[in-house]
């Protein structure tokens, strides 16, 4: 099921995806949201048996909203995690960036590649990477909907986008399985993880996590798509990524170190995971302007797609 919300007359709507088309859920359903609840998680919380069930409602008229009412988050992330899961993506990064911002030392690296037919020592993840799952925590307040404008940082000259999938969890895990993890999450986005790499490196390279290279915004998908439609696919999901309606890179969800079901089960060791927490797989390989080459510019729309979840579509505008 495909889910999206919306602001009605009385509260946060969820709608659901039936047919082609939207049907609002609400007092006509089988579901009776609590007051202050949030319509979309409350959905996310429900068997498929009882989501079946939501299908063969009608929408309720009371509640309709207008056509041009603008794009909201699906759900309001709890907290942010965002791993880092593909290696490909690690090393064609790495080369990316030296290759833009260390065009001396770019030669001599590809030098070394050819020779060695392997990829240059350094562009490889840590040695920790390998051993577990590794993320950092993002700003979970700072996120903006799929449709919305994103103004351009005036502190960066090198804006990036990276491709993602994103998991809500829709019940708490602690020190859960994996299998406990697939019970446990409650549907899939589309993430945008936007990066100004020109100040990255440098704070990651001070022994603390990224700051103000990301933590201004990132940008989610307007829909959330149930996790019973995602799972049996989610290591084989196409994915791709357009420029102003032109495609400029494909991508895959294959060839994750760990699976996304292995990574936030090591997150709820021996730590209490809540509903509404939001994990990211880190950028599917190919999913940056670092690695494909198509560097953002002011005016830009940019837009990132996963098949059998959604898209996320964002403006950039310079900062005045």
């Amino acid at each position: 099921m495909k889910l999206r919300r919306r602001l009605g007359n009385s509260g946060f709507i969820a709608q659901a995806l039936v047919d082609g088309t939207w049907l609002t859920l609400g007092p006509q359903s089988a579901v009776r949201f609590g007051s202050g609840s949030d319509p979309v998680m409350e959905i996310l919380k429900l068997d498929a048996q009882a989501r079946q069930a939501l299908e063969r409602i009608e929408t309720h008229q009371e509640e309709m909203i207008l056509e041009d009412d603008p794009a909201m988050l699906p759900i309001q992330p709890a907290s942010f995690r965002d791993f880092m899961l593909f290696e490909k993506h690690v090393i064609d990064s790495s080369r990316g960036f030296v290759k833009r911002f260390m065009p001396r030392a770019f030669p001599l690296t590809q030098l070394i590649e050819r020779v060695t037919g392997k990829p240059f020592k350094r562009f490889r993840p840590h040695p920790l990477w390998y051993q577990q799952p590794i993320y950092y925590f993002g700003n979970h307040l700072n996120f903006a909907p799929s449709g919305s404008v994103l103004k351009w940082p005036r502190y960066t000259t090198a804006l990036d986008y990276e491709l993602e999938l994103g998991a809500v969890l829709a019940k708490p895990l602690f020190n859960a399985s994996p299998d406990e993890v697939a019970d446990a999450i409650g549907g899939f986005v589309v993430l945008n993880d936007v990066s100004a790499r020109d100040i990255q490196k440098d704070e990651m390279d001070s022994g603390f996590g990224p700051q103000k290279a990301k933590h201004f915004v990132s940008t989610m998908s307007d829909t959330i798509v149930t996790a019973n439609e995602v799972l049996p696919h989610i290591d084989r999901l196409s994915a791709s990524v357009s420029i102003n309606g032109q495609q400029v890179a494909e991508c895959s969800t294959a060839g994750m170190q760990f699976s996304l079901l292995e990574a936030i089960a090591f997150a709820s060791k021996d730590e209490q995971l809540h509903e509404g927490e939001l994990f990211g797989t880190g950028t599917l390989p190919g999913g940056t302007g670092m690695e494909n080459g198509h560097w953002l510019q002011p005016g830009d729309t940019v837009t990132l797609r996963i098949d059998q979840v959604g898209e996320v579509s964002n403006t950039i505008e310079r900062a005045v």
